[in-house]
């Protein structure tokens, strides 16, 4: 139903890509100057990624990859290892089924916070994806990291409150307690479980920021070492 509402909304709503042919042949601004201070602009002088308002495919790209890509697989395996190591909720046992069983309540409920958020933000445009600020100092990138943990874009550009996000973590942490065993249904565990999604959020925006950079930074020395071995 909210990936249905996503693609609705970014049909009936302006400010999407699919508007911009429509804005250039009309002879815009935008169009006859390409250099315009909008925020989504590639030669703008904004030290983020240059990236354009989020279409009603990209939302549905963002569920898929934010519950089933390899980070998102990575995290909710490692999070069940640790449960299960020291067999939180005792419910589930510290057995492999018990480790199957915290496996899928984590991908079931990622699923249903990352479809809400997409789903309700396309209504007012909001952006569930995180955008780098490479080129600013080390400090400045990680108070960006935790900002855009609680923030995110609107079809502008412009960052606002993620109302959507803070309606679908705490909401399917809530909604879970519907198919969870006994014990592991409470008000407070929900609780807890809103708070480490929100935190895990902030680890998804901290690897997105910084793991480009390290990843450059290891295979450029492994070129260089590589080309040292090679005779001249």
């Amino acid at each position: 139903m909210f990936l249905a509402s996503a693609a609705f909304a970014q049909q009936l709503l302006p400010g999407t890509l699919a508007s911009a042919p429509v804005l250039e042949a009309e002879g815009s601004s935008s169009a006859s100057n390409p250099t315009s201070s909008s925020p989504f602009n590639p030669t703008s002088s904004s030290s983020s990624d240059a990236r354009g308002p989020i279409t009603a495919q990209e939302r549905i790209n963002w569920v898929v990859k934010g519950t089933i890509g390899p980070e998102s697989v990575a995290g909710e395996l490692f999070g069940a290892g640790w449960d299960t190591l020291f067999d939180r909720p005792k419910i589930y046992g510290p057995h492999w089924e018990g480790y199957g069983e915290r496996v899928g309540m984590s991908v079931a409920g990622n699923a249903v916070s990352n479809t809400v958020e997409a789903g309700l933000g396309a209504i007012w445009g909001e952006d569930p994806r995180f955008y780098r600020d490479p080129e600013s100092p080390f400090g400045h990138r990680l108070g960006h990291v935790v900002k855009m943990t609680f923030m995110a874009q609107n079809r502008d550009g412009q960052v606002m409150p993620a109302y959507a996000r803070f309606i679908a973590i705490p909401g399917s942490n809530f909604l879970s307690n519907a198919w969870r065993a006994p014990g592991d249904d409470s008000a407070g565990n929900a609780a807890v479980r809103t708070g480490l999604g929100f935190l895990g959020r902030m680890g998804n925006n901290t690897f997105d920021e910084f793991w480009p950079d390290f990843k450059r930074k290891i295979f450029h020395r492994g070129n260089t070492s590589s080309a040292a071995l090679l005779p001249h």
